[in-house]
């Protein structure tokens, strides 16, 4: 597999735009000593090689009515139906994550739901259906942080 050399331009891109989703392109390209064509072009190359993969509005949860938050390893009965299910858990949209793991559980997915009783509603009325052996949930308390992964030195696949 290739790689493509991401250089120093790009990675002030990259770094301004994940802090900054809606920067304009010319403050960019003022703060990166370029024209405000030359950022566009380079934010549709990195685009194009699905770096950058779309930009987006972070809701805060809590305020619109989803106070629980949970992370829940799921045991399928049968491993084989990795696809049909990740499939089935793409439809249900309190489900905002879905992760291949190693270790004990099959998956991992993250769950916002109204209160405990919608989370339990969820897990019985949506997750069992679906072939699970048994789920494990771990309820989050608050989010400390989130943040993008650090802009610097990349070397990225083609």
């Amino acid at each position: 597999m290739g790689h493509h050399q991401i250089d120093k331009l790009d990675e002030k891109i990259l770094q301004m735009i994940s802090s900054d989703a809606r920067i304009a392109f010319l403050e960019v390209a003022r703060e990166c000593g370029v024209s405000g064509a030359a950022i566009h072009q380079r934010i549709q190359k990195l685009t194009n090689l699905g770096i950058i993969k779309g930009s987006e509005f972070i809701l805060d949860a809590s305020k619109i009515g989803y106070q629980t938050c949970a992370f829940l390893g799921i045991f399928l009965k049968d491993p084989g139906h990795f696809s049909d299910v990740v499939e089935a858990l793409n439809k249900i949209p309190e489900v905002v994550e879905c992760h291949y793991t190693t270790g004990q559980y099959d998956m991992f997915i993250k769950i916002y739901a109204r209160n405990n009783r919608h989370m339990l509603s969820i897990i019985h009325e949506k997750l069992q259906p679906l072939g699970l052996a048994r789920t494990e949930t771990l309820i989050s308390f608050k989010e400390a942080f989130r943040r993008n992964v650090p802009v610097q030195d990349l070397e990225v696949d083609e």
